[in-house]
């Protein structure tokens, strides 16, 4: 598939002297709105064709490149409510701070989607609790797959956002690599947030907000609203290639056999290894990092280890090895009978 952006910035790649911004001068990829190089916020060019691809990729109506991350299309989702209308959406409680701020910043009234906290983990809402949420509000907003790799109940969400007539938002910065997929948001949700960088090979801050089911003319203003007017091309050439970077199915079932193998949380997405360490999480980063291996997060009971595409075999084998050197200590924040969702084949 062609790559619209990436190929404008290849062919207007000779030396010229730049008497525009950016300030560092060098040209090549990093440039500003140029005759050559289109304009975000009236795209006609290379611009126009990497969104219209982005749209059929996600399975939208119309999709718009983000270069300030999913808490611009955060802001831009709840925005479009606002100008439909809408005066209050339900959210997970523990939604990503950009929910509750873009509230806040546009007297949206934020009514939580009550989570039960298991083992120190929010747990997604369930139907029952998106239920009475939503009975408070116009809208419903979820975060799906969460940073720990669960996903909301999505089908029960649309069902009940149907019935009652009202809009569906996802927050999807963590999922970005769906697409195509089953659980992808783009499959439920009116409008929707991809975070492109968290998961897809982009730049950070690579990211997009998406619209179908008529919301596109309201998300469209909104984006105009909050984006920056100087877009970084570099990032917006790097979305337009994550959503187009093939699946690498070989990491995707060499993830779920360490999770197997090594007694993990037993999640519902591959890029996200959740290690449980317990009060021994602090020795164990320190002991991984001395190896040259960094997760993602501690959070003092669990080690999260980031995965996308272009991880390699022999790295998630190294990771496979340090993992098995270290112990394992007890996690027993909020401890409810049942015990905790891992894989049952620990050593």
């Amino acid at each position: 598939m062609k790559l619209h952006i990436a190929d404008m910035l290849r062919g207007q790649a000779k030396e010229h002297i730049s008497f525009h911004t950016p300030g560092h001068k060098r040209t090549g990829g990093d440039i500003t709105e140029l005759s050559y190089s289109d304009n975000l916020y009236n795209p006609r060019g290379a611009i126009a064709e990497a969104e219209r691809d982005i749209a059929r990729i996600l399975g939208a109506e119309r999709s718009f490149l983000l270069t300030d991350g999913s808490t611009a299309g955060v802001f831009s989702m709840i925005y479009a409510l606002r100008l439909s209308g809408r005066r209050s959406v339900a959210a997970n409680a523990y939604s990503h701070p950009s929910v509750s701020h873009a509230c806040k910043a546009l007297g949206m009234d934020f009514v939580p989607a009550e989570q039960e906290v298991a083992y120190g983990i929010p747990r997604q809402p369930s139907a029952e609790a998106l239920s009475r949420a939503l009975e408070r509000a116009d809208a419903l907003l979820l975060t799906s797959p969460d940073y720990y790799g669960f996903f909301a109940s999505l089908k029960e969400a649309r069902s009940l956002c149907l019935a009652a007539k009202k809009p569906l938002l996802i927050d999807g910065a963590h999922g970005a690599h769906l697409h195509g997929c089953p659980l992808h948001a783009g499959n439920f949700a009116d409008l929707w947030v991809d975070g492109v960088h968290k998961s897809l090979p982009a730049f950070t801050q690579g990211a997009a907000v998406s619209a179908r089911n008529g919301w596109s003319e309201s998300l469209a203003e909104a984006v105009h609203t909050f984006r920056t007017t100087s877009p970084s091309y570099p990032i917006m050439a790097s979305v337009e290639y994550g959503l187009k970077y093939p699946r690498n199915e070989a990491i995707e079932q060499a993830s779920e056999a360490l999770k197997r193998r090594h007694g993990c949380l037993k999640n519902d997405d591959w890029t996200k290894i959740v290690v449980p360490f317990g009060d021994r999480c602090g020795a164990a980063q320190a002991f991984l990092e001395s190896h040259g291996v960094y997760p993602e997060f501690n959070d003092g009971n669990y080690l999260m280890f980031y995965l996308s595409p272009c991880t390699k075999p022999e790295e998630l084998e190294r990771l496979s090895a340090l993992l098995a050197e270290l112990p394992r200590g007890e996690v027993h924040l909020d401890a409810p009978a049942g015990g905790i969702p891992i894989y049952s084949e620990a050593p």
